[in-house]
């Protein structure tokens, strides 16, 4: 239970805060001298962070069911389609990401080429853009920086953050349409690799202690990065990732 906890914390935090949480799922393990989740299971716990996401954004989730009658609606539904559509490539290498997670050193590195990006990021402005101006090809370009974050310690919303700011969305505009953009990711993924697990022997009752201990970091952690994000920017978490990625290729 202790453990199931633990990944759950990780899982929830990490998964929003720019720091992967498929990363962490492997560096801590080698921290603490445990072993770490296995692909399903961290799949598994992604549901906890799916349940934080849609509680969070309720409101702009009910919004886009009236995309019919509503331009703008149309519009964000229109927008996420097309950033979504690149993360089909994840089905075509699930393999070579199960291989990667397995090596922390490819992991450490991974969350050094993070703490870059995210550097960087904050030299990307003006930022003027809210998301109700974004065409296709902004969502587009943010699909594919998705797609980057497969890669395990690559994180999914740094990567999709900053592609947003490159857009030049303001920082709390590119952070809304990344954490909408997860619903799909993650209900994706958690289905795949759930019903993985199912065929495997089902899911042991103690994972779902973990899935609820996500849904309230992962709920917390979207309102931390919220509030900091338009303050600080990115460069906090770069420095973090920096570290991380520099601890992981020190004990590897």
């Amino acid at each position: 239970m202790i453990e199931a906890i633990i990944w759950g914390v990780v899982q929830g935090l990490t998964e929003f805060l720019p720091v992967s949480s498929s990363g962490h799922l492997v560096l801590i393990p080698a921290l603490l001298g445990m072993e770490p989740p296995d692909l399903a299971t961290s799949a598994v716990l992604h549901i906890g962070t799916l349940v934080a996401v849609l509680a969070y954004y309720r409101r702009d989730l009910a919004s886009m069911l009236a995309f019919r009658t509503d331009p703008a609606a149309r519009r964000l539904v229109g927008l996420l389609a097309v950033g979504t559509a690149p993360a089909i490539v994840g089905v075509l290498v699930r393999d070579t990401i199960g291989d990667l997670q397995e090596s922390l050193t490819a992991v450490s590195i991974a969350l050094l080429v993070t703490g870059v990006v995210l550097f960087a990021s904050g030299f990307l402005g003006p930022l003027t853009r809210r998301l109700d101006e974004g065409r296709w090809h902004d969502a587009l370009v943010v699909g594919i920086a998705q797609v980057l974050a497969l890669i395990p310690g690559i994180s999914r919303s740094g990567m999709t953050i900053t592609a947003g700011m490159g857009r030049r969305f303001v920082a709390e505009e590119a952070a809304r349409f990344s954490f909408l953009l997860a619903v799909p990711a993650i209900a994706g993924a958690a289905l795949i690799e759930g019903l993985d697990l199912m065929d495997a022997g089902g899911v042991p009752d103690t994972i779902w202690i973990g899935v609820a201990t996500a849904a309230i970091s992962g709920y917390a952690a979207i309102a931390f990065l919220l509030r900091m994000v338009g303050r600080l920017g990115l460069r906090p978490f770069a420095y973090y990732t920096v570290i991380a990625g520099i601890v992981g290729l020190v004990i590897a």
